[in-house]
């Protein structure tokens, strides 16, 4: 055989084998896709439930006294509202309307993000009655400085529970009103976060929400 014909076959042999190596990896793509498929279908819903429940749990946290929580479709904050008011770093993320067990509105479940903390975003949740009063506050996600700023939960989470003011403000030489924050020594600017985040909800509550429920 000449040097052409065994080029000629060695080409040949090249494509074929081309071919079937894509053949396989075509094969091995579209199997993988279909068990992608029914893993998420399988898993799917169990997902959603333990989303739901860990929702209701975390409102729950922050309104023990209500029997159930709805969504409400909410309407975010006018922009330049919002940065006038000293919240262009804080998002409202959700908002749950807390119900007695007749379904009667006792007030809201705010979620919030704020983007000031020292390690990144920390998102959580106030509890806001009709009447205007903080139940208190529950943390999502916080990855602050350890020993610090993760005290957020041990310090700070305390401090916001059954207060009614208007907005607080932390300081650094211990709490002597109501609306005062005891900030986390060594954390200043995880106890500003989460103090403009709470602040945040509550501004958004006192200029969003009011007017949707009959007991205000």
């Amino acid at each position: 055989m000449s040097n052409a014909e065994n080029q000629e076959v060695k080409k040949s042999a090249d494509i074929g084998g081309m071919f079937k190596d894509t053949a396989i990896l075509l094969v091995i793509t579209l199997v993988a896709g279909l068990l992608l498929g029914l893993v998420y279908q399988i898993t799917k819903e169990p997902i959603a439930i333990q989303k739901e429940k860990a929702k209701q749990e975390a409102c729950k946290a922050v309104f023990a006294d209500a029997a159930s929580f709805a969504e409400v479709d909410f309407a975010q904050p006018d922009e330049q509202e919002w940065a006038a008011a000293g919240f262009a770093q804080e998002t409202i993320d959700e908002v749950m309307e807390a119900q007695d067990e007749s379904g009667n509105a006792l007030g809201y479940v705010i979620t919030v993000t704020t983007k000031e903390g020292y390690g990144g975003d920390i998102r959580f949740t106030v509890g806001i009655t009709n009447n205007g009063t903080v139940n208190g506050i529950a943390i999502l996600d916080i990855a602050e400085t350890a020993g610090l700023g993760m005290k957020a939960e041990e310090v700070l989470v305390p401090q916001f529970a059954d207060k009614s003011v208007e907005k607080f403000e932390y300081s650094k030489t211990g709490a002597t009103a109501d609306y005062q924050i005891d900030a986390i020594s060594g954390a200043t600017i995880t106890t500003n976060a989460v103090t403009n985040g709470v602040n945040a909800g509550l501004f958004y509550f006192q200029t969003n929400l009011p007017a949707d429920s009959p007991e205000k």
